[in-house]
């Protein structure tokens, strides 16, 4: 219906819960992972995408096509302490962290066949996430996700129209406005965008005109990875516990095409919008991808920036 694929992978169904497994494989000892590391691509053991891909569950024919799940999907861990959060560890480890996700990006991006790889955190049990172990994911997928479709085609439209790039233009709005800027330092730029879908939503920004991590100098790297220490730390001041969100990078694909137009930054969705209560996607988002907002941006940017000034 939407032109895009759907993964089918019931293999999922089967994963450990954090309520229900006590032991956790992400923790050195589990025999899971090494007994000394400080950051490890770890494979997923209930992967939805694989390299060697079993033939689909039923032939497909024109009307519905079917074709293998190749790709590959991994757990970054961050850390081989089990309750660490990300903006405890010290600004060097997260500093090593960025560098292994470009490091990643270009290694998985190489593989024949993939054209989009997606870094991501899921955080909190608000967002499903089933270990509490500090970890993110790597999807390598064989075709550019519908939404990552949709944003890059807004951006190569705003670049015929005007000559120039779509982001770097909202930056430049954003800083002039300044309602919703919540951290600028050496290069990036954090803001509510005024179209945010979730209250505490905010794009993470490199000032600079580049499509990929790899695109960034170690400097530019650095100054990154101070800035999402700074956000998740904010986030984690909000209400006095560990804030629920999804942490998404969007950069070019790695399908051999040229994207010059294209601007590498990270997006913060972030369902919880009080002590008690969450902004759940109902029948508005998911059945019309209508987004009701329930906040003002500009409220909520205030509340992070002076957030963001305490780290």
């Amino acid at each position: 219906m939407l032109r895009t694929w759907v993964i089918i992978s019931s293999i999922r169904q089967d994963r450990p819960h954090l309520e229900v497994d006590t032991r956790c494989p992400f923790c050195p000892g589990s025999g899971k992972v090494p007994d000394d590391y400080e950051i490890y691509a770890y494979p997923n053991d209930f992967p939805s995408l694989s390299p060697d891909p079993p033939e689909p569950d039923i032939p497909g024919d024109e009307l519905i096509p079917v074709r293998p799940a190749y790709g590959r999907c991994e757990v970054t861990l961050y850390s081989p302490e089990h309750d660490v959060t990300l903006p405890e560890l010290p600004l060097d480890h997260v500093a090593r962290l960025v560098d292994h996700w470009e490091q990643r990006y270009r290694e998985l991006g190489a593989m024949p066949g993939v054209d989009y790889v997606f870094i991501f955190e899921n955080r909190g049990r608000a967002v499903g996430v089933t270990m509490l172990h500090p970890h993110g994911q790597i999807y390598a997928y064989p075709y550019v996700p519908l939404r990552l479709q949709v944003e890059m085609a807004s951006a190569a439209e705003h670049r015929e129209r005007t000559g120039r790039c779509l982001i770097c233009d909202l930056v430049a709005h954003e800083k002039t406005d300044g309602s919703r800027m919540v951290y600028e330092r050496d290069g990036i730029s954090i803001f509510v965008p005024p179209f945010a879908e979730y209250p505490y939503q905010v794009y993470v920004i490199p000032d600079r005109h580049l499509g990929s991590l790899s695109d960034m100098d170690p400097g530019e790297r650095l100054a990154l990875a101070a800035a999402i220490r700074k956000i998740t730390g904010a986030y984690d001041s909000l209400f006095g516990v560990p804030f629920p969100y999804m942490m998404c990078m969007h950069q070019d694909p790695t399908d051999g095409g040229e994207y010059p137009w294209w601007h590498y930054h990270i997006e913060f969705y972030t369902p919880q919008r009080a002590p008690d209560k969450l902004k759940f996607n109902a029948s508005s988002e998911t059945g019309a991808w209508a987004t009701i907002n329930d906040t003002r941006p500009e409220e909520k940017a205030a509340e992070l920036r002076e957030l963001v000034r305490r780290q």
